[in-house]
């Protein structure tokens, strides 16, 4: 049984009365003395019958009020049964003073190696509890590094890999976040939970399952919150704007981006790719000339500033030329000037056919049907054939809610206009409903106010 040796040492006397000189004899810290407390407790249950009081425990300030030699009255019940039990001697002596056999010097206390020796080996447990709360720094590494290769492959990786992939390793930063209270290492973790759950965000998004995007990028915006990230906020609120006009508030998708716009360390990459959602935004609104200075101040970010999420991970964080113009050709759309999308469709793909090693599937499939698109409304439909004809080869995990939503404007453009009696433009009408239909993410339907617009 734990503290039921009651004899003393050889050559160490124990005071009647000293709680701290027993724990010293057996060399017991507050942490070990709380264990011996709890065991003693179970058994004074089971003595007694009292089943309340197998949950006892000891708090620290308690501890060492018990020790110090300075106690009036008896604790509460049933401490004092607990205490008795424990050092087999009542708790009247245990927490009484010790006798002043000496009276201390008026010029300096008096000094009880006993005590120093045992506040040493507390403060060595102490330490040695906060080093054990800690991660190797290579285990942080490894997962910095397999959350940057997922963003840098996220654009090549099919939307559902990218999301079970993310979810991994959301898991394992919350996990490790568990295993460690170094401030610098909770930092570095909150970082890659957060930059995680943007990306599952995105991934989401293309699956066609807003409210979980919507949900994840809240999260990935809190965790940039709680470590004062500007970066990963940005990114998020970014996310979230995006996610807001493509349900149908691009009013809020404005007011986000310039919360976003707010957050402090933001390098270029940033500024472009919130340039370019609030381009959308105003289009969204039909606000041409705001949607335009966008576009245009998208073009100007060329200070020379990095930051650590957008350019220095980059992949999805990033917001590269090919993609910046993608996303320009599709607000030209949406403010019905066709020549200005087709000028910037076709560099999309001039762009993408000069870095063949990058391939892009949904980068390109979008491109291609943002031409296609600006030639149906330009009255040429051989050249939309000759456009969208790639879009129809890809497999179904490629035909993302942004694709899809593209394909749904197309059908819409082909039953509009001097186009719609065309019999080629019947047959391609129903290719494109035979596309959408085997589509992984679904588009969001007839009720959509982005059904038409192509997102």
């Amino acid at each position: 049984m734990i503290g039921a040796d009651s004899g003393h040492a050889e050559g160490f006397e124990v005071h009647p009365g000293r709680a701290d000189a027993l724990c010293a004899r057996r060399g017991w810290t507050y942490m070990q003395f709380g264990r011996a407390y709890e065991q003693a407790a179970r058994e004074v249950s089971v003595a007694t019958g009292d089943p309340s009081i197998a949950s006892v425990t000891v708090a620290e300030q308690t501890f060492r009020r018990w020790t110090s030699g300075r106690i009036r009255t008896l604790p509460n019940s049933p401490a004092p049964a607990i205490l008795h039990h424990l050092f087999k001697r009542p708790a009247t002596e245990l927490l009484a003073p010790p006798p002043e056999e000496i009276p201390p010097l008026p010029s300096a206390p008096a000094i009880d190696e006993m005590e120093i020796r045992m506040t040493a080996r507390d403060a060595a447990d102490h330490a040695g509890e906060a080093a054990a709360q800690a991660l190797p720094d290579l285990t942080i590494d490894q997962i910095e590094d397999d959350v940057r290769g997922l963003a840098r492959r996220y654009p090549s990786t099919s939307p559902l890999d990218s999301y079970q992939r993310g979810r991994e390793l959301l898991r394992l930063a919350q996990a490790m976040l568990d295993r460690t209270q170094r401030p610098r290492q909770r930092e570095r973790l909150y970082l890659q939970a957060g930059a995680t759950a943007a990306l599952m965000a995105s991934a989401s998004f293309d699956l066609g399952s807003l409210s979980p995007a919507v949900q994840l990028a809240r999260t990935a915006a809190l965790y940039g919150e709680v470590i004062d990230h500007g970066p990963l906020q940005a990114y998020a609120h970014g996310a979230l704007a995006y996610l807001a006009y493509w349900d149908g508030r691009p009013t809020d998708a404005v007011r986000l981006v310039a919360t976003a716009q707010q957050f402090g360390g933001l390098g270029d990459t940033a500024g472009v790719r919130l340039a370019t959602i609030a381009a959308r935004a105003h289009a969204h609104l039909g606000n041409a000339d705001a949607a335009r200075r966008a576009i245009r101040a998208a073009g100007e970010c060329d200070s020379g500033v990095r930051d650590d999420l957008h350019d220095d991970v980059g992949g999805e964080f990033g917001m590269p030329l090919a993609r910046a113009a993608m996303s320009a050709a599709t607000t030209y759309l949406l403010l019905c000037d066709a020549p200005g999308a087709e000028e910037t469709a076709s560099h999309v793909l001039d762009l993408m056919d000069a870095q063949p090693s990058q391939e892009q599937p949904g980068l390109r499939g979008k491109a291609a049907v943002d031409l296609a698109r600006a030639r149906v409304l330009r009255g040429e439909l051989d050249g939309a054939l000759a456009a969208v004809e790639p879009v129809f080869t890809l497999n179904g995990s490629w035909r993302t809610l942004g694709l899809v939503q593209r394909m749904v404007g197309l059908r819409a453009d082909l039953t509009s206009g001097g186009l719609a009696g065309a019999t080629a433009a019947r047959e391609l009408g129903q290719r494109v409903e035979d596309f959408t239909a085997g589509a992984g993410a679904r588009s969001l339907g007839p009720g959509s106010p982005l059904a038409a617009l192509g997102g």
